[in-house]
C-alpha cells in the first residue's frame, strides 16, 4: 500500500505517493517518474506505475511517485499536457520529491536514485542532470531526450555533462520513440561527458515492453530480464 503527501511547488499542490519497504531501515530511496498515457490523469489511475513502485518497495527501496502533471486539471486532455510540458516546472517537482523522500524516517538521503518509463524516462534523465545528490539513474525507453521542452530550455540531451551518477538504459530495437539512432545519440552524449553508463537493447521489442497493462506491447521475457538488471544496478549503486 501507499500513502499520499502533498507538497506545494511554485504555488501548485503536488501529490506524492510514498511506498515503504518492510523494516526500519535506513533504506535506499527511489523517485519513480510516471509514463504519460494513463498517468496524466493521476497516479491513482496508473496501475503500471503503482505496481512498479510496489515491486521496488518489495525489494527494499522506499519509493516516491510525484504527480508531475499537477500543473493541469486531471481531466485535461493528454495532448494539452504533452504540448505544455515544461522542464523548468519539472525540475522543481523532482527536487521537492527528493527532499520529501530524503526526510522520511527510515530513508537514507545519501542513497537515492531516479527511475522512469516512457515519458518518465526523459524525466529521469532531466532529474539526474539537475540533482547531483542522486546516486543512480535508470531510463526505460525514454523518448524526446533530444527535444527542448519549455521556453528557453535546452534539449535534455545537452545536459548530459551535468549528470554525476551512473546511468542504465533499457530500449527496444523496434521502438520509434526513441528509435535506435536516438539511443545511439544518448550513448554518445554520455560517453562525451564521461558519464558511466550501460545500455541494454532488446531485439524484436518495441516501446513500453515492461507495460503489462498493454498486452500489445508487453514483452514478458525482456521485461523480466530488465527487472533483474535494474535491481542489480540499483543494489550496487544504492545498496
Amino acid at each position: 500500500m501507499y500513502r499520499i503527501e502533498t507538497v506545494v511547488v511554485n504555488g501548485s499542490p503536488m501529490e506524492v505517493f510514498l511506498f515503504d519497504p518492510a523494516g526500519d531501515g535506513p533504506h535506499p530511496g527511489l523517485i519513480l517518474a510516471q509514463h504519460i498515457p494513463v498517468g496524466h490523469t493521476g497516479v491513482e489511475n496508473d496501475t503500471f506505475t503503482l505496481k512498479t513502485a510496489e515491486r521496488f518497495a518489495e525489494n527494499g527501496f522506499a519509493v516516491a511517485v510525484p504527480f508531475i502533471f499537477h500543473w493541469w486539471p486531471k481531466e485535461a486532455d493528454i495532448q494539452v499536457k504533452r504540448d505544455g510540458f515544461r522542464d523548468d516546472w519539472t525540475v522543481p517537482d523532482l527536487q521537492a520529491s527528493f527532499d520529501l523522500l530524503a526526510a522520511q524516517t527510515g530513508v537514507d538521503g545519501d542513497r537515492i536514485g531516479i527511475v522512469g518509463h516512457c515519458w518518465g524516462g526523459r524525466v529521469a534523465w532531466l532529474g539526474a542532470a539537475h540533482n547531483a545528490r542522486l546516486r543512480a539513474c535508470a531510463i526505460f525507453y525514454g523518448g524526446r531526450v533530444k527535444l527542448a521542452m519549455g521556453p528557453e530550455t535546452p534539449p535534455a540531451i545537452d545536459l548530459a555533462g551535468q549528470i554525476k551518477c551512473p546511468v542504465m538504459g533499457f530500449f527496444g530495437n523496434d521502438d520509434q520513440n526513441p528509435p535506435p539512432e536516438d539511443v545511439d545519440a544518448y550513448e554518445k552524449a554520455l560517453e562525451g561527458a564521461g558519464v558511466v553508463h550501460t545500455f541494454h537493447r532488446y531485439d524484436d521489442v518495441g516501446h513500453a515492453f515492461q507495460c503489462f497493462t498493454n498486452p500489445d506491447r508487453y514483452k514478458p521475457d525482456a521485461s523480466e530480464d530488465a527487472w533483474l538488471k535494474v535491481l542489480d544496478f540499483l543494489n550496487r549503486t544504492l545498496g
